[in-house]
């Protein structure tokens, strides 16, 4: 199978190669995938994209035109395509449902607790010969009640974390996992009384009609004065200039993101060289010295690369025998 790799990235071509072992002929495009770029696929069986690809309806058209009927995404996430379009034009999409639920979780304790214990500050403060330890306060995690919004894979390996510091757990999905209801120390509730109590809350859902925004100047307002805001899951779970105002008045004592709702062209890319970062809602965050932001790399372990590029390859190897592959999704 002839297959058009979109939005490859130096972080993970070797592990594509590895994986696919010659079985595909995979054409490497360090382009996203969008409406102007979509002709590069002419000639290909299939397509795969990563995060910031677009698979609206367009694109999907125009694929079909082309006889292209398989995507193949290396991600978990999929809001990105267009899955009635999809249906419609009987392209089947696949994912990468799980590839290390440990990488995303760790990393959001890496933001919590350099926030808490302001390393970064510190880091910067020691470079320039200053050991003063005068407004690097922290705090300990233990006995702190942390609110996690959504209890899946990646959520329930963040609270299994959080209990090993001694953490009160509050949590809130519209399913409750039963693995969770068992574990000492967590407590499911309603998002209102998460928000009110919660001295952290992180959020680990996915991203749709129901989810978007769910972070806004009103669920703000139901927070504790101080309270950390970490998001590793999709930008657009938090109305990024409500969170400007909570950090503006104080409400919100700190912010860890990575992922960002307007990332698309700008996180993945080297715009070091760029004069003016034309982006003037991230520029904003980046003044406040209580906000750590990186740029979507919670993922970024060689577990989940492997992961990642095995599962893409095993998706693709069943478009090519024309079987349907466990990890489709539909409208």
């Amino acid at each position: 199978m002839k297959v058009a790799v979109f939005s490859v990235h130096n972080f993970e071509r070797d592990y594509l190669i590895k994986s696919n072992a010659g079985r595909h002929e995979l054409i490497l495009l360090p382009t996203p995938l969008s409406e102007s770029t979509v002709a590069l696929a002419r000639g290909c069986d299939a397509v795969s994209i990563f995060t910031a690809d677009n698979a609206k309806a367009g694109v999907l058209t125009e694929l079909s035109r082309m006889g292209i009927n398989y995507v193949a995404i290396r991600a978990a996430g999929y809001n990105q395509v267009d899955l009635k379009k999809a249906k419609e034009l009987n392209i089947k999409v696949a994912r990468v449902p799980a590839y290390s639920p440990y990488a995303i979780a760790e990393h959001t304790i890496a933001l919590i607790l350099a926030l808490n214990r302001k390393l970064m500050r510190a880091h910067q403060r020691v470079m320039d010969l200053n050991f003063s330890l005068d407004g690097l306060v922290g705090f300990d995690m233990n006995g702190k009640t942390v609110g996690v919004i959504g209890t899946g894979k990646i959520g329930t390996v963040f609270i299994q974390i959080l209990r090993g510091f001694g953490c009160k757990v509050l949590a809130y999905d519209e399913f409750k996992n039963p693995i969770v209801e068992q574990m000492a120390g967590v407590s499911y509730t309603d998002f209102d009384s998460l928000c009110k109590q919660s001295d952290i809350i992180s959020l680990h859902v996915p991203l749709n009609d129901g989810t978007r925004y769910m972070i806004n100047s009103k669920t703000i307002a139901l927070m504790k004065p101080g309270v950390m805001l970490i998001n590793t899951s999709r930008g657009a779970l938090i109305k990024t200039k409500d969170v400007i105002e909570g950090l503006k008045s104080r409400h919100i004592g700190s912010l860890g993101i990575d992922v960002y709702e307007e990332e698309e062209g700008l996180f993945f890319y080297d715009h070091s060289d760029a004069d003016i970062l034309e982006d003037d809602t991230i520029s904003r965050l980046m003044t406040f010295k209580n906000v750590l932001i990186t740029a979507h790399q919670a993922f970024l372990t060689e577990t989940a690369l492997t992961n990642i590029a095995d599962t893409t390859v095993s998706n693709l190897d069943y478009f090519s025998r024309r079987e349907s592959s466990p990890n489709e999704i539909s409208a």
